[in-house]
Formats: C-alpha cells, structure tokens, sequence
C-alpha cells in the first residue's frame, strides 16, 4: 500500500536535518576535514627556500610545496636570489612537493592553451631530467586565472591548483582547480595569525609564502624571524601542517570536478 505524501514529507525533511539530502559534498570528501589543517605553499624558486625555510620546516617536522619556475627577471642564473636545480632537487630528497609554477612565471590569462601546455611540459621536463616526480599541484603565477587552465590542467593529471583571494579553501563548494589561499607577506602578524584561525569547520588554510626573505622580489618578501614565528604558533598550537598534493588525502578529485563547478571571482 502506497504511503501518504506527508509520510514521504517527513523522511525527505529528515534526511535533510542529518545532511543526507546534499549528496555532493558528502562524495566530494574522502573523510571530514579535521580542524587545524594548514598547507603551506612557496613560490617563485627563492633561493632562501632552500637555504632558510626547508632546515626550518624540518626542524618543526612540516611538510610543504614549493612552487618552482625559471624567472626572466631578474635572471634565473642569478644564484643569489633563485635556488639551483640541484637544490630544487635536493628539496624533494627531504620529502617536500617541488611543484609548477609555468617555466617563466607567464600568467596564464594570457596564454593560449598551447603556450600553457608548452609551459607545463618544460617544467615537467625540468622534474625529469633531476629525478623528481612530475608535478601534480599549480599554482597561478600572479594569482591570475582563466578557463583555459582550469580544462587543461585536469587532462595533464594535475589534482589541485592554488590561486589567492584571502581565503579559507571549503572542499564542499571550491573547485580543485581554484584553491584560495592567503599570502603572508609582509609584516602584518595579526593577518595571519587571523588567517590561520581560520582552519576549522571544515575548511583548510592554505598559506603562500614568497622568499624568506625575498631578494628578487622584496615587495613579496617575509622576514625571517616572522616567519619562524608563525611556524612556532603552528607547532605549539598542534596544527596539522600538509603539502597541497595531501588534501588528495581528504578530496576525491574526480568528484570534485563533476560536481563543483569553477567559480573565478574573489581569487586575486
């Protein structure tokens, strides 16, 4: 005998009540994203990376990703300011994602999708020849995003790209290809300890972090006693410190993709 309507009214209403009647986020998660999830993030090849903030990351026992490319200028041959493939190299024998940043920090809203694809393949070919494993993270080269990117990256195997906006990264509702993240540049303490606080109810905090210091670029820079700050406040408070490629870990990427779709606003 058919049930009443109201009888199917109130499972429906039920369902919704325990958070069964939105089926995406609940396939998009491979388990709850626990409180105090942070990714740290560091772009550009400074040389500081290697010398500075990997001993450091060691020393507190975090992971991370550095986000690598060749700059034009100033010149990536200039060793005083950009790390060696060889450091890069050494970067990944001590565990760490060494990731794509496009060879030359060329933005990609203005790129065709070839451009972009000969961009990932020299970095890829980079990886290659030192031995380290193709990059399966991005991250936009002046925060800057487009379409073009967001269907191509997914067709190379690439699982996350990380833009900026300020933001806390929600897994139920941002698309893998456009992670937000806040940058720590500067000397605004409360900024990112603010920031930080931000890892809970199931969003991630994901911080970009330039030199440390930055010689090539100084207007991005963080200084070094700063920095070892907010590490320290990590580590005291019991924060779970990732690289970007270990939200796999919690995202099932392919889900994500079908289902959230690519919202560019609010990335900058």
């Amino acid at each position: 005998m058919a049930l009443p309507a109201r009888f199917h009214l109130a499972w429906l209403l039920t369902l919704l009540e325990l958070g069964l009647g939105h089926a995406a986020p609940a396939q998009v998660l491979r388990r709850p994203v626990p409180d105090k999830l942070v990714v740290l993030t560091f772009d550009d090849a400074a040389v500081s990376h290697a010398t500075f903030v990997a001993p450091l990351l060691k020393k507190y026992g975090f992971d991370g990703t550095f986000f690598v490319c060749e700059f034009r200028e100033p010149p990536f041959s200039d060793k005083s300011k950009y790390m060696s493939w060889a450091q890069i190299q050494g970067l990944h024998r001590q565990g760490f994602e060494v990731a794509s940043h496009t060879l030359t920090h060329q933005h990609v809203n203005k790129m065709s999708r070839v451009q972009l694809g000969a961009e990932l393949d020299s970095i890829e070919a980079r990886c290659r020849t030192w031995h380290i494993p193709r990059p399966v993270t991005f991250a936009y080269p002046g925060y800057d995003t487009a379409p073009t990117a967001t269907a191509l990256l997914p067709e190379r195997g690439y699982q996350f790209a990380r833009a900026g906006g300020g933001r806390a990264y929600n897994p139920a509702q941002d698309n893998p290809m456009l992670l937000p993240s806040f940058s720590i540049s500067g000397t605004d303490t409360a900024k990112v300890f603010n920031a930080i606080r931000q890892a809970q109810n199931g969003r991630v905090v994901i911080l970009t972090v330039h030199g440390v210091p930055d010689v090539a670029h100084d207007w991005v820079t963080t200084p070094p006693a700063l920095f070892e700050q907010y590490l320290k406040y990590l580590h005291d408070r019991h924060y779970r410190v990732i690289a970007l490629r270990d939200l796999a870990r919690y995202v099932s990427v392919p889900e994500a993709l079908r289902t959230l779709p690519p919202h560019y606003e609010n990335l900058k």
